[in-house]
């Protein structure tokens, strides 16, 4: 590869992260969460490297299919279910479980007729008024469910719209609702915590947890870091530096000249832009590690390239290695810097920016 720009993706942290889930929720299933390519950092080296889980989520058929060619076995639940009803033999074929959260997926599996079944979860409205049914249209679904021989009810889910923020009620009210339907409707398994209600609601733990972004290293917590937590970034997002500049007092840096020299300083260029996935929002002063050590970025982000300030006396050369989010520069800063989250920054890196597994 010629460009020195590379996600480094470490196993053992993952792996790390996987353990916290189990310390938080001992008596729980885990259902990794790896969709959207696991959120940027490739699914079939995550899902490989997490292979003890109990079970996967994905969104997708398409994503479905695509884990369970890497010869899991684990259930692999289908986050948004199906889309048409031209999918139903591919959910047989592969041994995919649909989410079901709308009427119109229930009458598409009334009119299924094939021999080998199909395992559904459906999804509650407990209060986030996304994706789900409510309590009244649950329970009739479930009495049409139970009277088709070729489905068979998985469990019944829910989703925390607030659970990241510890002092916000809607939590509590979203595992009162649920615990209302389930005095009512005791059909299949529960599952209800995402990363956030694993780490912060331990009566949401149920017999599956969900973890997404706390397996990535990501805090999930508004009010709590990675460190706090301690979970370990998985992503290293990396570079080098291509070249080494003085520049003096009044000088300008960068397309608009938008950065200006207050002083005689050293810039770096590393080669990483938003054409590699790096946000092109991300303002002056946003955290870069080079050899291990925090400089602020500079000017603006172009799409193959950003510029740092080294220092007036900075002692680097050409090649050193820069960091820009894993170990020494978290990714939920740089997100935090650029008023987005980290989920956004692992899934926006591109393509051409290749994933290598370490540890």
């Amino acid at each position: 590869m010629s460009r020195p720009v590379r996600a480094r993706i470490s196993t053992q942290a993952l792996r790390h992260n996987y353990q916290r889930v189990k310390s938080l929720a001992p008596s729980s299933k885990i259902m990794s969460v790896v969709k959207a390519d696991a959120y940027g950092h490739g699914m079939e080296l995550v899902a490989t490297a997490l292979n003890k889980s109990d079970g996967f989520a994905v969104a997708s058929t398409e994503e479905g299919i695509r884990l369970r060619e890497t010869g899991l076995i684990q259930p692999i639940v289908l986050l948004s279910g199906f889309f048409s009803d031209k999918e139903l033999p591919m959910l047989t074929g592969y041994q995919l479980s649909p989410v079901i959260h709308s009427l119109w997926q229930v009458d598409l599996l009334e009119k299924y007729s094939g021999n080998q079944f199909i395992n559904a979860w459906l999804k509650f409205d407990s209060g986030m008024h996304r994706l789900g049914l409510d309590r009244k249209n649950l329970e009739t679904v479930v009495e049409r469910l139970r009277a088709k021989d070729n489905i068979c009810i998985s469990g019944i889910m829910t989703h925390l719209a607030n659970a990241d923020d510890p002092a916000d009620d809607t939590t509590r009210q979203q595992l009162e609702e649920y615990k209302k339907l389930r005095n009512v409707i005791t059909d299949g398994e529960s599952s209800i915590a995402n990363s956030a209600g694993i780490v912060g609601w331990p009566d949401s733990h149920a017999d599956w947890v969900r973890p997404g972004i706390m397996l990535y290293g990501s805090s999930p917590m508004r009010f709590k870091t990675v460190t706090e937590l301690d979970l370990r970034p998985v992503m290293h997002f990396e570079s080098q530096l291509i070249a080494i500049s003085r520049r003096k007092a009044g000088e300008r840096v960068g397309y608009g000249g938008d950065w200006l020299c207050e002083h005689d300083t050293t810039i770096g260029v590393v080669a990483a832009g938003y054409g590699d996935g790096y946000p092109r929002h991300a303002p002056p002063g946003t955290p870069v590690a080079v050899n291990g050590k925090r400089v602020p970025l500079i000017g603006r982000v172009s799409m193959d390239l950003i510029t740092v300030d080294l220092g007036r006396q900075a002692r680097v050369r050409l090649g050193d290695p820069v960091e820009l989010w894993g170990e020494h520069v978290y990714a939920d800063e740089v997100a935090l810097m650029s008023n987005t989250i980290a989920y956004e920054l692992f899934c926006h890196v591109t393509r051409r920016v290749q994933r290598i597994a370490v540890d």
